[in-house]
Formats: structure tokens, sequence, C-alpha cells
């Protein structure tokens, strides 16, 4: 299945179906009085968050989604048949955008979440509807109300607990594969990975989901090499790794090169919690990883974890780091969330 994570669609909701203008005819009854029915409401345009789908490469191949029209009223009080909704199915971490790309209309983060995204219009009323003391015999029906209608952009954004950046060939498709069943590509050339990769990885009891994105490089931001797009796919991530290629011969500026992309983009990428590690380091004698770590440890101000995808160096450690700190940011979102609730009525006061 391919990858997409961006796409323009046309809804359009059904219009309501009109209300009919109708006498009673029977045999022996002169006045049989109005009984036209009222229009059936046009669907709505609906959407659904489904666990199967990871892509929106549906949506490549059909860009116009319309709901059923609702059926017109017809005689003897019978209301027309309200439309049926039509139904967009979308992954989880789905926003929906407006035309212009800014106004965020919803976000669907849950399987099983349906929202209405645009109602269909109400059906008209019938001429029974307007009989009234005065006007015993009317003679018009109102039309169904006009379905809305726009443009939107489906953009996904992966849900992972964890986002792998860095520069072209810093060993993060190599990382995710040695401690995942995912099978992204690895070559030795720069963006061989073209498109997000997830991964689930265990740590101990821990189990979390790695996110594997094409690589940035200087000037990402105004589209140099694939862009900074797919850093929207780590938005929601509580953490992120940072590899850094330890064969660079300036890791200091490798390290500088790829936060600076983070901030350019925004988002608050470049303030999330941050595990940096020196990779490749099977490649490297004892003295030159030494000088190596130091650089990125000045740098970065953190101490760097060294590893090696390859021949297993470090790798556990690395991953009972992400877990340590995948728990502690759940627990941080637990007592922010206990702190933000009212007190319950019957608790006790405290002394």
């Amino acid at each position: 299945m391919k990858f997409l994570d961006q796409a323009k669609i046309y809804v359009r909701a059904g219009d309501g179906g009109a209300g009919s203008v109708s006498f009673r005819r029977e045999k022996f009854i002169e006045y049989g009085g109005p009984d036209g029915g009222d229009g059936g409401k046009g669907g709505d345009v609906i959407v659904e968050c489904v666990d199967s789908l990871n892509t929106l490469i549906d949506f490549r191949y059909q860009q116009h989604f319309k709901a059923e029209i609702g059926q017109h009223g017809m005689g003897r009080n019978r209301s027309g048949k309200g439309g049926s909704d039509i139904v967009l199915r979308v992954p989880p971490g789905t926003v929906i955008l407006a035309e212009d790309q800014e106004s965020v209309l919803a976000e669907i983060t849950e399987t099983g979440q349906r929202i209405v995204l645009i109602k269909g219009g109400n059906g008209g009323f019938g001429n029974a509807r307007f009989k009234s003391p005065t006007n015993q015999a009317p003679r018009h029906a109102n039309p169904g109300q006009v379905g809305e209608e726009m443009w939107i952009w489906l953009r996904l954004k992966l849900i992972a607990d964890i986002g792998l950046v860095g520069l072209p060939n810093a060993g993060k498709s190599t990382f995710l594969a040695a401690t995942s069943a995912a099978r992204p590509k690895i070559a030795p050339y720069p963006f061989t990975t073209l498109h997000p990769n997830l991964g689930v990885v265990k740590a101990g009891e821990v189990d979390f989901v790695l996110a594997d994105i094409p690589g940035l490089i200087e000037g990402a931001h105004e589209g140099a090499g694939l862009g900074d797009r797919f850093l929207g796919h780590v938005e929601r991530c509580r953490a992120l790794l940072h590899l850094v290629d330890g064969t660079e011969a300036d890791v200091a500026e490798s390290y500088r090169t790829v936060r600076r992309e983070l901030k350019a983009y925004g988002a608050g990428l470049d303030k999330k919690k941050e595990i940096v590690a020196l990779t490749k380091c099977d490649a490297l004698d004892d003295a030159t990883l030494a000088q190596r770590v130091d650089a990125l440890r000045a740098v970065s101000r953190k101490k760097p974890l060294v590893i090696s995808a390859v021949s297993g160096e470090g790798m556990k450690e690395a991953l009972f780091a992400l877990a340590r700190e995948l728990t502690r940011s759940k627990e941080r979102d637990r007592e922010e969330e206990e702190a933000g609730k009212p007190k319950p009525e019957w608790a006790p006061e405290s002394s």
C-alpha cells in the first residue's frame, strides 16, 4: 500500500427534498383539503476514524464525495425519504483543514470517533403545514434547503510515542529495523526513507511506537531536500530521539542543523524532550569516539548515548532510556489531569 499523508477533497451534503402541493381528491368529498407531505432531509457528510488504515491513499483516486439528496414530499401526507449519509473513513491522527490549509475544522485521534463534518439541508414543508382557518387551501410549499459544500484538506499526522530525527543516513531506519519488526528500506545513500515508517518496540514491560521520518538537511523548512512537512508526523510524540552520525567529521554542526530545522518548523518540536544518541560507534576507534562524544555533549548540553545498530552496542540502554522518558511523560500528564479536576462534593476538607 502506498503512503499518502495529505489529500484535498470536495465534500457536499445532500439537498433537502421539496415539500409537496397536493389536495385530497376522493369521491363524495368536495373539499378534501391540503395533504402535501414534507420533503426528506439531505444526507450528512460524516468522518469516521478506523484502525485498519494508516494512509490517505484512498483519497488519491476519488476527490469528490456527495451525500444523497432527500426525496420530495408526496400527496396523502407522505413525507419524502431522507438522503443517505456519506461516511469518509480516515486513519487515526487525521487533521481536517479548511481550503486555506490553516483553519482546523476537526481532529480525529481515536478509533471509532465519528463527527458530522457538514449537515444536509432540511426538507421543505408541504402545503398541509400551511393550512389555517384563514387559508384552508394553501397552494404553496417550501423548497428544500441546499446542502453545505466545501473543499477540505486531509492531513495525516501519525500517532507515535517516540520520533526519530536526524540528518539523512544518520541510522534512523537501521535503528527502527533493529528494534522492531518494521522493515524500512535501508541503503547507503541520502534520502532512502521517502515516507514515514512505524514500528512497535518493547523495552521490559513497556511497549511503545517509534516513528521514523525522512532526514532533514539545511534549509529543509524552505523546501530543500524532501522539505520538513514530514515533521508533522512527530508533533504528537512525547519525546524525540535525535540520532547523530558518529562518522561525520563535525557532529556538533550536524546536531545544530537538525535543531535549527526543528525550531524553524515550529509546533513546539524544539521544546520536546530530546534524547541524543551517537550512532555507528562500531566504525570508530576509541580516541575518535571519545572526541565525538565530548563534542556532542558540549553542543547538546546532555550526555549522549553511544549506540550501534549493527553490533547492538548500547541499543538496550537506548530503549530503556526511551521507555523511562515515556513513563515519566505519562505520569506527568496523569498528575496534571488530576490536578485540573474539580474536587468532588463528597470529598472531606483537608485540615
